[in-house]
């Protein structure tokens, strides 16, 4: 194909109105992928919200308090991840079954691999858990998309990798974003459940644990994607060792005294055995914890499968509009009230991850005069380029 050509052939799909990755292309497959991956991106956050706002008597039987359980919640989160592993060794087992196997056999790697980025990714995910106990569901997850800010950074640092001009100002957009949220954080934070001091300790602590996640990115680009482990396999085994650890740790934590910071009435850093007796006296609670376990692992699922199945970019739209279906859910409950400028943060971040993770392209291939063969880059951008999301994408 001649010079340029690549793009006058992405200009005439513009003119024909869609293209091999529109969505009017999409199968019933593709379709119902798209629709799992946002129902259940969306479920995970809602229900650890929704457990977070139950009330119910503990150990002692008498004084209701709040179910605030971030840890064992963490723990849960681990275990829908661990699943996977089941959902990989099914799919094995499918496969060998048939005629002509599909599936490349795997490769000789040591699990130990996923040790370090699976205690980046309890750390982050304990932290986050102990945030959305102090701010609103969507601020939780807008402000995660900070996570951008510090993954380019961290793979300009440590993985040599050059960030493109757009790139840099969707870093850019990005803070403008959050510094919009932080603000509609603040003028929200009157007359609701939490008060200024707990919103912006919750806000501080959702974007530092996105430095952590950023760096739990950069060791599975660094150590682990190399191995060319399946994503199932990869997630499964995260799952098993944050599962393992946090879980183990439970019990030193029941004996930690963590003052004011704890939500427990024994003031300690985690109170599992008054979590389970919560549970008992409103069953409800559990139903909320199901939830969650059960859809991160259908969450990783249709992630990676929309990645395989339609794009990286695809997911990457169904990942940021599932900010928007919390947001809504919130308001429509009553767990928070409306505020325009959320609407705007949201807007801006929507921008920022936009220009990171190059979804500007296809529509500058639409303008007359663009001759940029890369039309398609984005969709063959690694992990912390196209698709700046960790193995584990919901955590």
């Amino acid at each position: 194909m001649p010079a340029g050509g690549g793009a006058l052939a992405a200009r005439s799909r513009c003119r024909a109105g869609g293209g091999s990755g529109g969505a009017m292309a999409w199968s019933r497959y593709q379709l119902g992928l798209a629709a799992l991956m946002l129902l259940t991106g969306s479920i995970n956050t809602l229900a650890a919200k929704w457990a977070d706002n139950f009330s119910a008597a503990g150990c002692s039987g008498k004084e209701e308090h709040s179910f605030q359980h971030p840890f064992l919640q963490a723990v849960g989160m681990f275990l829908g991840e661990f699943s996977c592993l089941g959902v990989f060794y099914l799919l094995v087992w499918r496969d060998r079954r048939r005629p002509e196997p599909s599936m490349a056999p795997s490769q000789p790697f040591s699990p130990l691999l996923f040790l370090p980025p699976a205690l980046c990714d309890m750390t982050g995910t304990s932290i986050m858990y102990v945030a959305l106990n102090m701010t609103s569901a969507s601020s939780f997850q807008m402000l995660r998309g900070s996570v951008i800010i510090f993954t380019g950074l961290l793979s300009v640092a440590f993985l040599g990798r050059k960030l493109e001009l757009s790139q840099w100002l969707g870093i850019l957009v990005t803070i403008v974003g959050l510094v919009v949220v932080g603000l509609a954080d603040l003028h929200s934070s009157h007359g609701q459940k939490h008060n200024l001091s707990q919103v912006i300790t919750g806000d501080l602590l959702i974007i530092m644990a996105q430095v952590i996640v950023a760096i739990q990115m950069v060791l599975e680009e660094k150590f682990v994607y190399k191995h060319d482990v399946h994503p199932l396999r990869a997630v499964g085994t995260e799952g098993f060792f944050g599962f393992i650890i946090l879980a183990l740790l439970l019990v030193p934590m029941y004996y930690i005294p963590a003052g004011s910071f704890s939500g427990n009435p024994r003031r300690t850093l985690e109170d599992a055995l008054d979590a389970f007796c919560q549970i008992g006296h409103q069953p409800l609670i559990a139903l909320a914890l199901l939830g969650n376990i059960s859809s991160i692992a259908f969450f990783n699922f249709a992630g990676i499968s929309v990645t395989k199945e339609i794009s990286a970019t695809t997911r990457m739209v169904l990942d940021s509009l599932r900010t928007l279906v919390i947001w809504a859910v919130s308001l429509a409950v009553g767990w928070e009230t409306f505020h325009g400028l959320e609407i705007l943060g949201f807007g801006v971040l929507l921008v920022g991850a936009a220009l990171y993770n190059g979804l500007h392209r296809p529509l500058l291939v639409c303008l007359p005069q663009h001759t940029d063969e890369a039309g398609s880059a984005a969709e063959r951008e690694g992990l912390l380029r196209g698709e700046s999301t960790a193995i584990n994408s919901e955590s």
